[in-house]
């Protein structure tokens, strides 16, 4: 009589597939303690979840063979890229298996001629800048960390450039997808536009890992500006601020940046980056230009329109290595916030708004945040209408924590009352689903049937964006 006919419990799925994962990956297939707890996370307050075994494949094809291993055994997939999201959309709360993609780091083509590039799903954004140095070329979406295209795709990325260059939704012309039971489709052409069919790109685009895991990202790509400059102006009043960020858009200045940083920020960015800047609400500009003349054509009309609202005049950075500096302290803001209370842990939340709506969310918001119990930073792509905030959370709290979902909750109906979403650019993950239905209405429901259309078993990180 066999072991299993005299009781013998049956084999998990979850180790069979780790068996067959081990055969086929090797090394790459790695289910130690170190490996799965960095990969329980992103940066967010979000408890941590791990996944039974963390995959590093180096090819679309072995993508494809580890997502026909989830099918057979009905495990579930989590893909991750640099873990930098904020929602937690890497956090694996059903185990399974988690495929990292940082080893498919491949630029794949570059056409100067046509402005495109493809790349696989792993290569960072510096990664690829970097590879561009000597083409004259550059991808500029930029959301501080060195993020993966892919999964800035995944997230439908934007950042601090976004006024100009726009997000990842239009900065993404085609994509390979792997989808649940090892698929694989090729969405989009390099064509510039096409009318042909729904729009696939745009559905991947933002899903999450909900979907399919892509594995290469074709990109739009620009001409590295001619002349650039940048300066950093402090106003007397929030509303001055945004009110200047308002003209700017209206008088049609193709301004590259603008950024928002309150008081609280500032204090923040200057302790950790070693800066003196005057504590206060502060924008932050880029200009991009063909010409100096034009550069300093359009720094020009902007300055104008500050110092009618209360700027505090304009300091000024056009030399790269001060432009650099600047923007270092913009992009090391999350850090600096966490660093005014050493032992602390962020919770980073964000909103969009109509930008003619931006002056009062951020005002009724920041009324709302006096009272908090713990530091409240507030940052923002103000030229888009997009701004987070940091609450810098003692992590042993639960008033705290309890607090903070308050605060956002409000912050978040507020935001869609105006018009808004409860997410600009961080994305859904697990943290953002409470409010989809607010957001979306019956078209919620739509979204549920594409999820069971193309992920029938919800194996593709369940838990996040839509339950189906």
């Amino acid at each position: 009589m066999s072991s299993q006919s005299r009781g013998a419990p049956a084999a998990r799925p979850i180790d069979a597939a780790s068996d067959e994962l081990k055969r086929m990956l090797g090394p790459r297939a790695n289910d130690s303690a170190a490996v799965r707890d960095h990969h329980s996370r992103g940066e967010s307050y979000h408890t941590p979840a791990a996944p039974d075994i963390v995959c590093f494949p180096h090819a679309t094809e072995e993508v494809i063979a580890i997502l026909k291993i989830s099918a057979a055994y009905r495990v579930p997939v989590v893909p991750f890229g640099a873990g930098t999201s904020l929602e937690g959309h890497v956090n694996a709360i059903h185990g399974g298996i988690t495929i990292d993609l940082r080893e498919m780091n491949k630029v794949l083509r570059v056409s100067a001629e046509d402005l495109d590039a493809t790349v696989e799903a792993g290569v960072t954004r510096l990664q690829l800048n970097k590879a561009l140095r000597n083409t004259g070329l550059a991808f500029p979406v930029d959301p501080g960390a060195d993020c993966t295209i892919g999964g800035m795709a995944a997230t439908r990325a934007s950042g601090t450039t976004a006024v100009r260059y726009g997000t990842m939704r239009e900065n993404v012309l085609g994509l390979t997808v792997v989808l649940a039971g090892g698929e694989i489709i090729r969405t989009g052409t390099r064509a510039r536009k096409s009318s042909a069919g729904y729009d696939l790109t745009r559905l991947f685009v933002g899903s999450e890992g909900t979907l399919g895991v892509i594995t290469e990202v074709t990109l739009r790509l620009y001409p590295v500006p001619e002349a650039v400059s940048a300066a950093i102006c402090a106003f007397d009043t929030m509303e001055g601020a945004v009110e200047t960020v308002i003209a700017t858009i209206q008088l049609g200045v193709p301004v590259a940046r603008i950024e928002l940083l309150d008081e609280t920020q500032i204090d923040a960015v200057n302790r950790y980056s070693k800066t003196a800047y005057t504590v206060a609400p502060t924008l932050l500009f880029e200009f991009h230009g063909d010409s100096d003349r034009h550069v300093s054509d359009q720094a020009e009309a902007v300055q104008a329109a500050a110092l009618e609202r209360g700027g505090r005049g304009f300091e000024w950075a056009t030399r790269l290595e001060d432009r650099e500096r600047l923007w270092q302290a913009r992009h090391d803001a999350l850090y600096a916030a966490v660093a005014l209370r050493p032992g602390s842990r962020p919770w980073t939340t964000d909103v969009c708004v109509p930008i003619s709506r931006l002056a009062e969310c951020i005002l009724e918001t920041k009324k709302d945040n006096v009272a908090a119990t713990f530091p409240i930073a507030l940052v923002g792509h103000a030229g888009d209408g997009n701004f987070h905030l940091v609450y810098v959370l003692d992590p042993e709290s639960p008033a705290e924590l309890d607090q903070a979902r308050r605060l956002n909750e409000r912050m978040v109906m507020r935001a869609l009352a105006m018009g808004g979403t409860c997410t600009g650019e961080h994305g859904v993950g697990s943290g953002k689903m409470k409010y989809l239905e607010a957001e979306h209405g019956p078209a919620l429901a739509v979204m549920r049937t594409i999820k069971r259309a193309l992920d029938p078993d919800n194996l593709m990180n369940p838990g996040k964006m839509v339950q189906p």
